[in-house]
Protein backbone atom coordinates (compact mmCIF):
# COMPACT_ATOMS: atom_id res chain seq x y z
CA UNK A 1 0.00 0.00 0.00
CA UNK A 2 2.57 2.44 0.60
CA UNK A 3 4.19 1.81 -2.81
CA UNK A 4 1.18 2.83 -4.17
CA UNK A 5 0.60 6.21 -2.56
CA UNK A 6 4.67 6.91 -3.43
CA UNK A 7 3.97 6.27 -7.16
CA UNK A 8 0.72 8.55 -6.99
CA UNK A 9 3.15 11.06 -5.17
CA UNK A 10 5.52 10.67 -7.58
CA UNK A 11 3.20 10.83 -10.36
CA UNK A 12 1.35 13.94 -8.94
CA UNK A 13 5.42 15.68 -8.53
CA UNK A 14 6.21 14.97 -12.19
CA UNK A 15 2.96 16.30 -13.57
CA UNK A 16 3.53 19.26 -11.56
CA UNK A 17 7.35 19.60 -13.09
CA UNK A 18 5.66 18.74 -16.98
CA UNK A 19 3.09 21.62 -16.20
CA UNK A 20 5.69 23.96 -15.03
CA UNK A 21 7.88 23.02 -17.25
CA UNK A 22 5.15 23.88 -20.19
CA UNK A 23 4.00 26.94 -18.75
CA UNK A 24 7.77 28.68 -18.29
CA UNK A 25 10.13 26.76 -20.83
CA UNK A 26 8.92 28.78 -23.44
CA UNK A 27 9.80 32.20 -21.89
CA UNK A 28 12.65 30.75 -20.31
CA UNK A 29 13.96 29.53 -24.27
CA UNK A 30 12.91 33.19 -24.78
CA UNK A 31 14.96 34.76 -22.29
CA UNK A 32 17.68 32.35 -23.54
CA UNK A 33 17.55 33.59 -27.33
CA UNK A 34 16.99 36.99 -26.20
CA UNK A 35 20.82 36.74 -24.37
CA UNK A 36 21.99 34.81 -27.47
CA UNK A 37 21.25 37.63 -29.96
CA UNK A 38 22.19 40.51 -27.71
CA UNK A 39 26.03 39.10 -26.64
CA UNK A 40 25.50 38.73 -30.90
CA UNK A 41 24.14 41.81 -31.27
CA UNK A 42 26.47 43.63 -29.23
CA UNK A 43 29.86 42.11 -31.01
CA UNK A 44 28.16 42.99 -34.36
CA UNK A 45 27.52 46.50 -33.41
CA UNK A 46 31.43 46.84 -32.74
CA UNK A 47 32.45 45.50 -35.12
CA UNK A 48 30.62 47.91 -37.52
CA UNK A 49 31.39 50.55 -35.48
CA UNK A 50 35.45 49.53 -35.84
CA UNK A 51 34.43 49.19 -39.75
CA UNK A 52 33.42 52.54 -40.12
CA UNK A 53 36.51 53.91 -37.52
CA UNK A 54 38.71 52.47 -40.23
CA UNK A 55 37.17 54.08 -43.20
CA UNK A 56 37.26 57.46 -41.20
CA UNK A 57 40.92 57.21 -40.53
CA UNK A 58 41.67 56.38 -44.04
CA UNK A 59 39.36 59.17 -44.69
CA UNK A 60 41.20 61.57 -42.37
CA UNK A 61 44.55 61.09 -43.47
CA UNK A 62 43.69 61.76 -46.76
CA UNK A 63 42.37 64.53 -45.57
CA UNK A 64 46.01 65.66 -44.52
CA UNK A 65 47.69 64.92 -47.43
CA UNK A 66 45.60 67.20 -49.13
CA UNK A 67 45.73 69.86 -46.80
CA UNK A 68 50.14 69.29 -47.35
CA UNK A 69 49.42 69.77 -51.10
CA UNK A 70 46.86 73.00 -50.74
CA UNK A 71 43.90 70.93 -52.50
CA UNK A 72 41.92 72.31 -49.47
CA UNK A 73 38.51 71.16 -51.74
CA UNK A 74 39.90 68.04 -51.87
CA UNK A 75 40.90 68.05 -47.78
CA UNK A 76 37.32 69.19 -47.03
CA UNK A 77 35.60 66.88 -48.95
CA UNK A 78 38.04 64.00 -46.95
CA UNK A 79 37.42 65.59 -43.61
CA UNK A 80 33.64 65.73 -44.09
CA UNK A 81 33.35 61.83 -45.25
CA UNK A 82 35.37 60.91 -42.03
CA UNK A 83 33.19 62.85 -39.96
CA UNK A 84 30.20 61.22 -41.30
CA UNK A 85 31.25 57.23 -41.14
CA UNK A 86 33.64 57.95 -37.24
CA UNK A 87 32.74 57.98 -34.40
CA UNK A 88 32.77 61.21 -31.79
CA UNK A 89 36.25 61.54 -31.46
CA UNK A 90 36.75 61.28 -35.60
CA UNK A 91 34.05 64.15 -35.95
CA UNK A 92 35.33 66.57 -33.79
CA UNK A 93 38.59 66.52 -35.03
CA UNK A 94 37.54 66.37 -38.74
CA UNK A 95 34.90 69.30 -37.97
CA UNK A 96 37.88 71.28 -36.68
CA UNK A 97 40.10 71.00 -39.60
CA UNK A 98 37.58 72.00 -41.83
CA UNK A 99 37.23 74.70 -39.62
CA UNK A 100 40.88 75.32 -39.77
CA UNK A 101 39.73 75.65 -43.99
CA UNK A 102 37.27 77.95 -43.29
CA UNK A 103 40.14 80.37 -41.56
CA UNK A 104 42.23 80.12 -43.82
CA UNK A 105 39.60 81.51 -46.00
CA UNK A 106 38.48 84.44 -43.90
CA UNK A 107 35.43 82.97 -43.39
CA UNK A 108 35.63 82.86 -39.21
CA UNK A 109 32.40 83.32 -38.73
CA UNK A 110 31.46 79.74 -40.45
CA UNK A 111 34.50 78.42 -39.03
CA UNK A 112 33.25 79.06 -35.61
CA UNK A 113 29.90 77.35 -36.25
CA UNK A 114 32.19 74.17 -36.87
CA UNK A 115 34.57 74.80 -34.30
CA UNK A 116 31.48 74.60 -31.74
CA UNK A 117 29.91 72.17 -33.47
CA UNK A 118 32.86 70.07 -33.18
CA UNK A 119 33.40 71.25 -29.03
CA UNK A 120 29.52 69.92 -28.62
CA UNK A 121 30.22 66.56 -30.12
CA UNK A 122 34.26 66.10 -28.68
CA UNK A 123 34.37 62.92 -26.32
CA UNK A 124 36.41 64.64 -24.04
CA UNK A 125 37.39 67.98 -22.72
CA UNK A 126 41.06 67.87 -24.73
CA UNK A 127 39.19 67.73 -27.69
CA UNK A 128 36.45 69.82 -26.17
CA UNK A 129 38.44 72.62 -25.17
CA UNK A 130 41.09 72.76 -27.70
CA UNK A 131 37.96 73.10 -29.94
CA UNK A 132 36.31 76.16 -27.94
CA UNK A 133 39.85 77.98 -28.20
CA UNK A 134 40.01 77.83 -31.66
CA UNK A 135 36.42 79.72 -31.86
CA UNK A 136 37.76 81.89 -29.79
CA UNK A 137 41.12 82.18 -31.31
CA UNK A 138 38.67 82.73 -34.69
CA UNK A 139 36.66 85.50 -33.08
CA UNK A 140 39.25 87.64 -31.28
CA UNK A 141 39.67 90.11 -33.62
CA UNK A 142 35.91 90.71 -34.36
CA UNK A 143 33.88 89.97 -31.15
CA UNK A 144 32.98 92.08 -28.29
CA UNK A 145 35.23 92.04 -25.13
CA UNK A 146 31.78 90.52 -23.21
CA UNK A 147 31.65 87.69 -26.02
CA UNK A 148 35.14 86.74 -25.46
CA UNK A 149 35.05 86.52 -21.73
CA UNK A 150 31.89 84.65 -21.41
CA UNK A 151 34.06 81.74 -24.17
CA UNK A 152 36.57 82.17 -22.18
CA UNK A 153 36.08 82.53 -18.88
CA UNK A 154 34.96 78.75 -17.89
CA UNK A 155 38.28 77.30 -19.82
CA UNK A 156 39.97 79.43 -17.53
CA UNK A 157 38.61 76.98 -14.80
CA UNK A 158 41.56 75.06 -12.70
CA UNK A 159 41.60 70.99 -13.89
CA UNK A 160 40.73 72.37 -17.61
CA UNK A 161 43.06 70.85 -20.06
CA UNK A 162 44.20 74.38 -21.64
CA UNK A 163 43.43 76.84 -19.39
CA UNK A 164 46.96 78.58 -19.23
CA UNK A 165 46.41 79.43 -23.22
CA UNK A 166 42.79 80.01 -22.18
CA UNK A 167 43.83 82.80 -19.49
CA UNK A 168 46.78 84.10 -21.88
CA UNK A 169 43.75 84.96 -24.80
CA UNK A 170 41.66 86.38 -21.97
CA UNK A 171 44.46 88.54 -21.32
CA UNK A 172 44.54 89.89 -24.26
CA UNK A 173 40.93 90.29 -24.78
CA UNK A 174 41.04 92.43 -22.19
CA UNK A 175 43.96 94.30 -23.65
CA UNK A 176 42.05 94.75 -27.20
CA UNK A 177 39.20 95.91 -25.16
CA UNK A 178 41.29 98.46 -23.69
CA UNK A 179 41.33 96.84 -20.66
CA UNK A 180 44.99 97.58 -20.06
CA UNK A 181 45.76 97.19 -15.73
CA UNK A 182 43.65 94.23 -15.64
CA UNK A 183 45.08 92.57 -18.80
CA UNK A 184 48.80 93.55 -17.39
CA UNK A 185 47.56 91.57 -14.21
CA UNK A 186 46.64 88.69 -15.44
CA UNK A 187 49.79 88.93 -17.50
CA UNK A 188 51.75 89.29 -14.10
CA UNK A 189 49.79 85.91 -13.06
CA UNK A 190 50.50 83.93 -16.18
CA UNK A 191 54.43 85.11 -15.57
CA UNK A 192 54.44 83.07 -12.35
CA UNK A 193 52.14 80.29 -13.01
CA UNK A 194 54.08 77.19 -12.49
CA UNK A 195 51.94 74.87 -14.52
CA UNK A 196 51.64 77.06 -17.37
CA UNK A 197 53.75 75.78 -20.52
CA UNK A 198 56.84 77.73 -20.97
CA UNK A 199 55.79 79.54 -24.04
CA UNK A 200 52.88 80.94 -22.40
CA UNK A 201 55.27 82.00 -19.65
CA UNK A 202 57.32 83.79 -22.11
CA UNK A 203 54.81 85.73 -23.97
CA UNK A 204 53.56 86.83 -20.66
CA UNK A 205 56.81 88.51 -19.66
CA UNK A 206 56.98 90.30 -23.15
CA UNK A 207 53.51 91.63 -22.97
CA UNK A 208 54.04 92.99 -19.62
CA UNK A 209 57.36 94.38 -20.66
CA UNK A 210 55.38 95.70 -24.25
CA UNK A 211 52.16 97.43 -21.85
CA UNK A 212 54.64 99.41 -19.87
CA UNK A 213 56.90 100.16 -22.84
CA UNK A 214 53.73 101.76 -24.35
CA UNK A 215 54.04 99.10 -27.29
CA UNK A 216 50.97 96.78 -26.06
CA UNK A 217 48.84 97.41 -29.82
CA UNK A 218 51.07 94.95 -31.37
CA UNK A 219 50.11 92.63 -29.43
CA UNK A 220 46.69 91.19 -30.20
CA UNK A 221 47.93 89.87 -33.36
CA UNK A 222 51.23 88.42 -32.22
CA UNK A 223 49.66 86.20 -29.59
CA UNK A 224 46.80 84.88 -31.84
CA UNK A 225 49.60 83.85 -34.39
CA UNK A 226 51.56 82.23 -30.82
CA UNK A 227 48.88 81.17 -29.19
CA UNK A 228 47.66 78.61 -31.73
CA UNK A 229 46.88 75.30 -30.78
CA UNK A 230 48.29 72.38 -32.54
CA UNK A 231 46.14 70.77 -34.58
CA UNK A 232 45.04 67.41 -33.69
CA UNK A 233 46.18 64.38 -35.64
CA UNK A 234 44.69 60.97 -36.23
CA UNK A 235 45.62 57.64 -35.64
CA UNK A 236 46.91 55.49 -38.61
CA UNK A 237 44.69 53.39 -40.93
CA UNK A 238 42.91 50.95 -39.54
CA UNK A 239 43.18 51.81 -36.08
CA UNK A 240 40.71 52.98 -33.55
CA UNK A 241 41.65 55.69 -30.94
CA UNK A 242 37.93 56.78 -30.54
CA UNK A 243 35.87 53.40 -30.11
CA UNK A 244 31.98 53.92 -29.88
CA UNK A 245 31.22 55.90 -26.22
CA UNK A 246 30.62 53.20 -23.35
CA UNK A 247 32.85 53.93 -20.47
CA UNK A 248 36.09 53.37 -22.57
CA UNK A 249 39.46 55.54 -21.30
CA UNK A 250 39.40 59.00 -22.97
CA UNK A 251 41.61 59.01 -25.91
CA UNK A 252 44.60 61.56 -25.70
CA UNK A 253 45.03 63.84 -28.61
CA UNK A 254 46.05 67.16 -29.53
CA UNK A 255 49.81 66.64 -27.38
CA UNK A 256 52.03 69.57 -28.02
CA UNK A 257 52.91 73.23 -26.71
CA UNK A 258 50.34 75.26 -25.74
Amino acid sequence: MVDVFEEVEDEMRAHKWRTLARRYLPWVGGAAAALVLGVGGTYGWSAWQESRAGKASVAYDRGLKALQTNDRAGADAAFAEAGKLGTRGYRTLALMQQGHILVGQDKSDEAVKLFDEAAKVAPSPILGDNARLKAAFALMDKASYEEMEKRLTPLTEDGRPYRATAKEALAMAKLQAGKVKEARGDFVVLSLLSDAPEGVRARAQAAIQMIDSGTAAKLPGLAKAAAELPKPQAAPAGQNPFAPQTGAPVPQAGAGKQ
